[in-house]
């Protein structure tokens, strides 16, 4: 994931080498790219009222309307030099913590700094904006010209359907010198990559007469995983353990001692090594080596001719990443593999986020499938390609039915979602 860790806003420049009185009026007459003041309902009002008092004071000269008029215009003045000043020196950096679950709310965190040393901000708003990025894979070149008004506007609306736009509000005051924290509840509707972007920041102070914008470009990118899915477990919750399976370098309940690690709370009193306690003076468990015959390996295949349907390649999708999420935190999650990639050992939650970060970017595959060649790597078969090794099951992927996936293991159903 990238993350805007840089500051920005108009506090984030460069200082300047000295103070011109022309480069603040020319700032305030000229704004910089990205900012924009407009009117507001009752300022168009406020313009009107000035327009028609500017009329009558020049048709009768009285003092009292220009008196009025220079008011007005006044309070519109100040107004725009207040909004200038309540933006000058505010700095924002975007924070995105992974990971992201489709259908699950994520927290899109905006810190805020008041870099002036006696004017404290207030009344500002932020407008976010989170979409995918590369949905449909790269995007073909297409004329607009030839296209019906129907399609343009079918076109736009898909896009819009797409994003998530939202509003957030500034809580309180920004104090000099101060700091503060805005948050955005983002919930992505489907997998892949999402930008999350500050699309502008905005304000109607002081008076409400004219609204300031400011224009960002401050933006992050995430990986979605897929979001989890109920199944119902058929071979796979009553397979049974072979006996005398062969040890792996992993954790789990085999025989063979693999370590000795620190006592922590929820660890079984049997596996307390009481030797070792003694003459460390701190409480150490065993840490026994898992049997190869304890563990499975997931191989997801993604040709075309298998699936024909996009639903049902995404209900794969999330089965797959449910399956290996459940299968790692009871230690039986051995390797994965991808079509006809090399397997992938899983032994940490590193490797289990890698695939995870597979699977929310993958796309039915238009070319049929291809068997690894040989690599000599232990736990492939040369011929196939699957991810075997030692005793240990593969758990593969079928269509079931029109919506349904199943999951076989050996040839037995394990699985169905």
């Amino acid at each position: 994931m990238e993350r805007a860790a840089e500051w920005s806003g108009p506090g984030a420049r460069a200082p300047r080498a000295g103070f011109s009185w022309a480069v603040l009026l020319w700032s305030l007459v000229y704004p910089q790219r990205g900012h924009r003041i407009l009117p507001t309902i009752p300022g168009v009002i406020l313009i009107a009222l000035a327009l028609g008092i500017g009329t009558a004071a020049y048709n009768s000269s009285s003092n009292i309307l220009f008196i009025t008029l220079s008011l007005l215009l006044a309070c519109l003045i100040l107004s725009g030099v207040l909004s200038w000043l309540n933006l000058r020196g505010t700095e924002w950096r975007l924070q995105l913590a992974p990971p992201l679950r489709a259908g699950h709310d994520a927290v899109v965190g905006l810190d805020l700094r008041n870099g002036k040393r006696f004017l404290p901000t207030y009344g500002l708003w932020f407008e976010f904006l989170a979409k995918p990025v590369d949905r449909y894979g790269p995007a073909r070149a297409e004329s607009t010209v030839t296209a019906s008004g129907a399609e343009v506007k079918a076109a736009l609306a898909r896009a819009e359907a797409a994003e998530r736009r939202g509003r957030v509000p500034q809580i309180g005051r920004l104090d000099p010198r101060g700091e503060g924290r805005v948050e955005w509840i983002v919930r992505p509707a489907e997998r892949g990559r999402l930008r999350v972007e500050l699309a502008s920041v905005g304000s109607l102070f002081p008076f409400g007469f004219l609204r300031k914008d400011v224009g960002t470009e401050v933006r992050c990118d995430a990986i979605v995983w897929p979001a989890p899915t109920e199944y119902r477990r058929h071979a796979l919750g009553a397979a049974r353990r072979v006996a005398g399976g062969e040890r792996v370098t992993r954790p789990g309940t085999g025989g063979d001692l693999l370590a000795v690690r620190r006592y922590t709370p929820g660890d079984s009193h049997r596996l307390i090594h009481w030797k070792a306690s003694a003459r460390t003076q701190t409480l150490l468990v065993r840490q026994l080596a898992a049997e190869s015959a304890e563990g499975y390996s997931l191989w997801v295949r993604t040709e075309g001719g298998m699936w024909r349907r996009p639903e049902q390649f995404e209900v794969l999708v999330s089965l797959a990443a449910t399956l290996a999420e459940d299968l790692f935190r009871t230690g039986r999650l051995v390797a994965v593999a991808i079509d006809g990639g090399g397997p992938l050992p899983v032994r940490r939650v590193h490797d289990l986020e890698l695939f995870l970060d597979a699977l929310a970017v993958l796309r039915i595959s238009e070319q049929p499938f291809a068997p690894a060649p040989e690599t000599g790597a232990a736990g492939a078969e040369p011929a196939t390609g699957t991810p075997r090794g030692g005793r240990q099951q593969v758990i593969t992927f079928v269509p079931d039915g029109v919506r349904g996936v199943a999951a076989y293991v050996d040839g037995q159903l394990a699985a169905s979602a």
